[in-house]
């Protein structure tokens, strides 16, 4: 009786600092490696529910440190994919500070895409990838595209985003983000197009996934 093949399953993580371009680089790939094949789990959607605290209260909540972050959820769907099996993930709402209702269905892929500031601060997390991007881009350009994203789709004014920054973004960058630079395997640019990068780690992944387990 014929065995099916074993499941190849390839999990990249890719981190970098706030707007320094690493959900652009996750959507490229997995539109370049084709969306089928991919599945892309966001950090963005893992923040704890501050549903139980005023509005005030969630205001004040430092988002960039890793407790802001449910960790054990985001490892647990990874594994769950990695496994064979489609996971719900949580849906956040940034202008509320709280998770919104319902969730996302994710389907098991080939290749399974983690992104976020954070994802290779957490060893068990790192433990669970085989490709480790970190997304270098320069502090003045990074803060330039959060002011825009935060004002045009979070309902931000620029005192209150530079306010934050200065408060948490960049402190916690220094502290937790900027560290996990050291467990990337690769270091790409996150300025310009991108392209070039988006091409070379999508026929890399490809090579990958069309070789024999």
């Amino acid at each position: 009786m014929d065995l099916e093949p074993p499941r190849r399953c390839l999990v990249v993580g890719i981190a970098g600092g706030t707007g320094s371009g690493k959900s652009t680089l996750a959507r490229r790939l997995a539109r370049r490696i084709g969306e089928d094949r991919c599945a892309l789990v966001s950090q963005d959607n893992y923040y704890k529910d501050l549903g139980h605290l005023s509005v005030a209260a969630r205001a004040r909540v430092n988002f960039d440190h890793p407790d802001s972050i449910d960790a054990p959820l985001l490892i647990e769907h990874v594994r769950t994919l990695k496994s064979g099996s489609a996971v719900v993930t949580p849906r956040y709402d940034f202008s509320r500070h709280a998770r919104a209702p319902g969730g996302s269905e994710v389907p098991a892929r080939e290749v399974i895409l983690v992104e976020g500031i954070l994802v290779l601060s957490w060893a068990e997390l790192v433990a669970e990838m085989d490709i480790k991007i970190f997304v270098e881009t320069p502090d003045d350009i990074r803060l330039l595209r959060r002011m825009r994203r935060d004002i045009a789709d979070r309902g931000r004014d620029v005192d209150g985003v530079l306010g934050q920054y200065q408060e948490t973004v960049r402190p916690m960058h220094d502290l937790f983000v900027r560290p996990s630079r050291e467990r990337a395997d690769l270091i790409v640019p996150g300025e310009g197009d991108n392209q070039v990068v988006v091409r070379f780690l999508s026929t890399a992944l490809r090579s990958f996934l069309a070789e024999p387990p």
